[in-house]
């Protein structure tokens, strides 16, 4: 799997919340390249876990939706009579 690669006003936005993190839960100041290198390593570490979880929900949503697709398609089922001779 390749880093995942963020455009950069959603990195500087991720930036600014994690140095507001550390600010205001655990009062400590946290400058603009290590909040980066922090959500590097997150990155690198967590969105393997989180894309596998996505996938695996993307396999229950699609097997949802083809029992229900499969329940449609028997529903346009006729009834075939046998023919009296």
């Amino acid at each position: 799997m390749k880093p995942l690669k963020l455009p950069k006003e959603q990195r500087e936005a991720m930036i600014r919340e994690i140095q507001e993190y550390f600010q205001y839960e655990r009062e400590e100041e946290l400058g603009e390249l290590g909040a980066g290198n922090l959500l590097d390593f997150f990155l690198t570490t967590a969105s393997p876990y989180i894309y596998n979880q996505a996938l695996e929900d993307c396999r229950s949503l699609t097997a949802r939706h083809m029992v229900s697709l499969e329940e449609d398609i028997y529903a346009l089922e006729q009834t075939v009579h046998a023919r009296r001779r």
